[in-house]
């Protein structure tokens, strides 16, 4: 029956989301879609198997919908994301897909939002929650988010969510699940923590194993260049001027982006609009109207309002942001190369970002091939042979005899000959897009700083090592003066762990991995190095910090307590200290002890973007990673 369904409409959905649907443009389901969502309108548990990017939150957040009771006060169903980045994706997804469901009430709760807010909003009410494992059992603690009306959870991508270090949190939550409450789990992999959970929670679980490939357009040809020399507005116009384009999408993360991106762009002469959710429908209509018709040529949109979005003009898309997961990133560069025509997707990325452009590569199975920037002179020939093109195809006009007559009178008026006069109006032709440049090109200066920082490196190292790949992901580093050590009031008299300490920080305060530094943790406190200059909100967040339901009342202190403690190893009944510096090496190119344990910050697979929003903890790795002592 399954491999029969070839239309949403021979599916049991109600007429609220089949017309969701239709306007999104989506008509067939994927094959995860057509096996699943047959199965989890039959409330049984089931365990799906399919990759990121075959489809696997409509998969089940279409039968979640589909048996809503609006009236009930208290959340139906518990969806939880290993990271705050999916869970925010995953929540707009349900609220798109719902879209046609008056009264539908969707909230995300994750760490490094207000739990204030969150708990507002639980109180009056929602009908799906999604979250991450850490705050979903902080509230369920406080009282706050309640499940005795619970009849389904979910845990989307299961394996990287145990891989996380979400083991402990995740059990305690399914243990408090009513019993008769419907257990769907989806992974893309099935390591022994998965089974291991889902022998214990799910009850004689349908299997739903899918190979479907990922919805890569084939036709799409994937580039990327790494940020560097100039600003990303000032790289994306190079790219817009020098690229054979006819209609573009850029992608950028938040609302404001697609404002202010677009503002920008029109200045500078290009015919560029905003598309993201808060603006009208009609409005909307409007706007993909104006881009199918050629008044604009720019789309600046957010992922969501892009999807299911046709327009055949559309040769390239950009993206501004890197998504948060591979699933949007396969959404995004679908909407270029549809129905057998050719299409570009390129991708602007930091540095700390390239961990997530490879995990892309490995999901879609695609090798994105690395560009450079064209420099100011190629972007101002362009410029001069598109204005030579226009006026090529304008000397014909007739209309052009009431012209020369001006251009007599003005000579003769501010008594110029014709080669000032033509010169005078091409400079005022211009505008912010000049027609060539003087001094030098900030991009030629980053190039070869990049050359030189390889060189460097490669120096440093004595040549890369056997077996280590020559695209080795690139890694910021730091000194003792990027750094404050605070003292954090808790330790292992209170039953903390180094990825206690380490999750707390990434879910509250915001702070990806690559922005904590070395950890000491001792009996009763432990010393944890921060950037010097973070913003007054994360420092706001810290002094409300909590860890293991205790205040941990952070306190700047000493930059050479580390190195005291490393001296004096013993004197709190510690193993000795180790610093979290960023090559991963023991001061001192001591060996690694026996019971020392080695922190692998990018352990985890997918950092779904610059920063994961939760814990990052999980098993070692083989990589030249900080160690720090639990």
């Amino acid at each position: 029956m399954q491999e029969s369904v070839t239309e949403f409409r021979q599916l049991e959905l109600a007429d609220t989301l089949l017309s969701a649907l239709d306007s999104m443009g989506f008509v067939a389901p994927t094959p995860i879609q057509a096996a699943s969502i047959p199965l989890l309108l039959t409330g049984a548990d089931a365990l799906g198997k399919a990759q990121t990017g075959t489809g696997k939150t409509a998969a089940f957040s279409l039968p979640l919908l589909n048996k809503l009771d609006l009236g009930q006060h208290k959340p139906q169903a518990i969806v939880m994301a290993p990271t705050r980045e999916l869970a925010i994706q995953v929540a707009a997804e349900i609220k798109v897909l719902g879209q046609n469901i008056k009264g539908l009430k969707v909230l995300e709760i994750y760490g490094g939002a207000s739990i204030v807010d969150q708990m507002r909003a639980l109180k009056n009410g929602a009908h799906i929650v999604v979250g991450t494992p850490g705050r979903v059992k902080d509230l369920i603690s406080r009282d706050r988010l309640h499940l005795d009306e619970v009849s389904t959870f979910v845990l989307d991508e299961a394996d990287e969510m145990l891989k996380m270090g979400f083991v402990d949190d995740v059990t305690w939550i399914m243990e408090q699940a009513p019993v008769s409450a419907q257990r769907v789990l989806f992974s893309a992999t099935m390591p022994p923590i998965v089974k291991q959970i889902v022998d214990r929670f799910l009850r004689n679980p349908e299997r739903i194993d899918v190979a479907g490939e990922n919805r890569t357009v084939s036709q799409v040809e994937q580039q990327f260049w790494v940020v560097k020399g100039v600003e990303k507005d000032e790289a994306m116009m190079r790219l817009l001027e020098t690229e054979e384009t006819d209609a573009s999408i850029v992608f950028v993360r938040t609302r404001q982006d697609t404002e202010r991106l677009a503002d920008w762009l029109s200045a500078r002469g290009f015919k560029a609009a905003a598309l993201h959710g808060d603006i009208p429908q009609s409005l909307r209509e409007r706007t993909v109207d104006h881009i199918k018709k050629g008044v604009i040529d720019i789309l600046v949109a957010t992922d969501v309002v892009a999807r299911g979005l046709d327009v055949p003009r559309i040769t390239h898309v950009f993206n501004y942001d890197i998504p948060f997961d591979v699933e949007s990133y396969i959404h995004r560069i679908g909407r270029t190369g549809r129905a057998g025509r050719a299409g570009k997707a390129i991708l602007l990325v930091r540095t700390n970002q390239i961990r997530m452009l490879r995990t892309i590569e490995r999901v879609t199975k695609s090798r994105m091939e690395e560009i450079q920037l064209p420099n100011r002179d190629l972007v101002a020939a362009s410029r001069l042979n598109r204005l030579g093109q226009e006026l090529e195809a304008q000397k014909e006009e007739s209309s052009l005899e009431a012209f020369v007559e001006l251009v007599e009178k003005l000579q003769e008026t501010i008594e110029v000959d014709a080669a000032t006069l033509a010169a005078m109006l091409l400079k005022r032709q211009q505008g912010n897009r000049p027609l060539f440049y003087k001094g030098p090109d900030p991009m030629i200066a980053a190039i070869e700083r990049e050359k030189q920082r390889r060189e460097r490196r490669r120096d440093d190292r004595g040549g890369e090592r056997g077996g280590e790949r020559g695209e080795r992901r690139e890694r910021r580093t730091y000194n003792n003066a990027d750094w404050d050590t605070y003292q954090l009031q808790v330790g292992r008299e209170q039953g903390v762990q180094v990825k206690d300490i380490v999750g707390a920080i990434a879910n509250e305060l915001g702070l990806s991995k690559e922005f904590i530094g070395a950890i000491k943790l001792a009996p009763g406190h432990t010393y944890v190095q921060l950037p010097k200059k973070m913003t007054s909100e994360v420092a706001s967040q810290l002094k409300k910090l909590r860890i293991r339901q205790n205040e941990v009342k952070a306190v700047v202190v000493a930059d050479d307590v580390l190195r005291e403690h490393r001296r004096d190893g013993n004197r709190d009944g510690n193993r000795g200290g180790y610093r979290g510096n960023r090559d991963g090496n023991r001061e001192g190119g001591r060996p690694r002890r026996e019971g020392e344990r080695r922190f692998d910050r990018n352990r985890g697979g997918d950092n779904r973007g610059s920063y994961r929003g939760e814990r990052n903890h999980g098993a070692p790795q083989r990589d030249r990673k900080p160690r720090f002592e639990d």
